[in-house]
């Protein structure tokens, strides 16, 4: 690959100081009240837990409880699950935290010397990580400018840096959300991205033990982010002689290869040591929910890319023109091509792939973020091509470039300010609210069905609305033949018959069907609802009502309403007929052949009656889309 000169000139300097004074006065003027919270909360518990309490597998739950208690980084903890065992383990993997590090001990320091309490969560140690977060995107930004002028003049690379910046919403995960992952990756791609090109100048030992390193740390941070590997792999590759001659140069150079990978191993290994000592299992799935996971055979690409609710070419349209670019890359410098274009389609479809595509509450697609510093090349090569095109055509795109700019800022303070929402936007009410500063009255029931995440009941509203049908009644007058000797008629609520439950039976019937059969719509609500009659003291006769989904046989969006806990036992009256009932909002389907399930739960040894299981549906009355 040829030797590209290296411009040194100040206007790209400069752009890079007046961005980073823009973080740094934005940053100052929007303090968070928490950083260490959601996301970022569940990726940075290594630190605190094993360097404090001395305690990974979080066995003394008081010290979580009163961390919860006292910071509120979270509505439900699920940073964590716990095992059958008795350990809690980390739902992500560990590579934030020790990215995180630095701000830690900082903080650490920080909170003895100032009297603050030294528990890892206190305002010192938030402080230390909202500078460092800071620092590391200036370090990010800083190596995206050195690549840039790999390729491009300073007027090029300036107008590059100025365009990513205010027109993606990289802004707001630099300055509203820098603590979380994607800021972090950014810098992690940007220093892949130079000592790429460093190690294929000079095939220096140090350059392969960084890329090892930043690889490596990049994927123990977020396992996807192996796609990263294939920028060094493919990097100089542009038709099959060239291919043949990189395998040559990896021959050559394979001992610096094999370390390569060593170390790489020895990165990984601190996850499988960690999974192995504290789960029993070298390799173990932490994303506990089965409501989540890959769809490998069914990506989301086309809503993850023009969606209204979350699609990255409505919400970022700026990166048009950087899709636009590969073409213009291809034709100038195909060795690079391969190696951006190749990362981009595969970490396109691993991101798409995702079954929660939408990525939760925020703006944009954020888990495409980090790919930015490789999409700015080709973005480059756009603009290079531009400015050899007539001004008419330049005109056209400093008017759109403009407009996507004030577009991109304009709607990450409408959502700031709670004007569209981080996940629940359609298309009617992204028109509705296009340009406007305040949402027009009545028109937020434009948008996605409002889903309760803080873990308290579903409550239905509005019956009028909805179209109700009764899909299931169990009377128990007439059952299969493996329940009838569970029948009684010693009490029933209506009819002849209930179903006594005891220590000879754990599960009633269930009632089961696919989400494609419950609705046409993308959610429906759900009133299950039982008779139940104790006799006994209820800590001998622990029943629970049931309402799930099931994928593949697991659970997800698991509810139930036991009777031994506080709210409903004080409710209850012996020896007479009391009715339960359960609001159910369907979730958002992993696959529409995933099963609602519906079943009583007896836990107890003694006997408790139940008859008149009910399950009623409630559909919208028109169907709405999410587009």
């Amino acid at each position: 690959m040829k030797k590209i000169k290296v411009k040194k000139h100040k206007y790209s300097s400069i752009t890079l100081i007046f961005i980073y004074a823009v973080v740094v006065l934005m940053r100052i003027e929007n303090p968070p009240g928490n950083p260490i919270s959601w996301d970022t909360f569940g990726y940075y518990l290594y630190l605190p837990f094993t360097f404090i309490y001395h305690d990974p597998a979080l066995h003394d739950t008081k010290v979580m409880d009163d961390i919860l208690r006292k910071y509120q980084p979270t509505e439900t903890f699920y940073q964590a699950t716990q095992l059958p065992n008795g350990n809690w383990i980390m739902k992500y993997s560990m590579g934030m935290a020790v990215l995180y590090s630095p701000a830690f001990f900082s903080g650490h320091l920080a909170a003895k010397i100032l009297n603050y309490p030294a528990d890892g969560f206190s305002r010192p140690y938030q402080i230390a990580l909202v500078i460092y977060s800071i620092l590391f995107f200036m370090l990010g930004l800083f190596y995206m400018r050195k690549v840039l002028l790999l390729f491009f003049n300073e007027g090029i690379t300036s107008l590059l840096l100025l365009l990513l910046f205010f027109g993606t919403n990289y802004f707001t995960y630099v300055i509203f959300s820098g603590e979380i992952v994607h800021n972090y990756i950014f810098t992690m791609y940007a220093l892949i991205l130079w000592q790429t090109y460093m190690w294929h100048q000079k095939h220096n030992v140090k350059n392969m033990l960084w890329l090892a390193l930043l690889i490596g740390l990049t994927t123990l941070a977020r396992p996807s982010e192996l796609v990263a590997i294939l920028i060094p792999l493919l990097w100089g590759v542009e038709g099959k002689k060239s291919f043949k001659e990189k395998i040559r140069l990896f021959k050559t150079y394979s001992k610096q290869l094999v370390l390569f990978v060593l170390v790489m191993i020895a990165i990984g290994s601190l996850q499988i040591i960690y999974w192995k000592i504290y789960s029993g299992h070298f390799f173990y799935y932490s994303y506990g929910n089965p409501g989540e996971g890959f769809e490998f055979l069914w990506p989301y690409t086309l809503k993850v890319l023009f969606s209204f609710r979350k699609g990255w070419l409505i919400y970022t349209p700026m990166m048009i023109f950087a899709l636009w670019g590969f073409y213009f890359l291809y034709k100038e410098k195909r060795d690079v091509f391969y190696s951006l274009f190749v990362f981009f389609i595969i970490n396109l479809y691993v991101v798409s792939s995702w079954s929660c595509w939408w990525y939760a509450q925020c703006f944009g697609q954020r888990a495409l973020v980090q790919s930015y510093a490789i999409l700015i090349i080709p973005f480059g090569y756009f603009l290079k091509t531009l400015l050899k095109q007539n001004r008419i055509k330049q005109l056209l795109f400093g008017v759109a470039a403009l407009f996507f700019i004030w577009l991109n800022l304009f709607q990450i303070w409408q959502l700031r300010h709670h004007v569209i929402s981080g996940d629940r936007m359609t298309f009617a009410y992204y028109w509705k609210t296009f340009g406007k500063t305040e949402v027009p009255r009545g028109d937020k029931k434009l948008l996605l069905v409002e889903r309760n995440i803080s873990g308290q009941p579903d409550k239905l509203k509005n019956e009028e609305e909805y179209k109700h049908k009764i899909l299931k009644i169990f009377d128990f007058e007439n059952s299969s033949v493996n329940i009838k000797k569970h029948l009684t008629s010693k009490y029933a609520h209506s009819g002849k018959y209930s179903l006594k439950m005891d220590s000879t039976i754990q599960f009633s019937p269930s009632y089961k069907i696919k989400f494609k059969d419950l609705t046409k719509n993308y959610y429906a609500w759900l009133r299950v609802s039982v008779w139940v009659y104790p006799v006994h003291n209820l800590s001998e006769t622990s029943s629970s009502l049931i309402v799930s989904f099931q994928h593949n046989g697991e659970n997800y969006k698991y509810r139930g309403v036991n009777l031994n806990s506080p709210g409903i036992k004080n409710t209850l009256k012996y020896n007479q007929w009391n009715k339960i009932s359960i609001d159910y909002l369907t979730p958002e389907v992993r696959r529409k052949s995933d099963n609602l399930i519906v079943y009583l739960w007896n836990q107890g040894k003694k006997d408790i009656y139940f008859d008149d299981l009910k399950i009623e549906l409630f559909n919208k009355k028109k169907n709405e889309t999410t587009n």
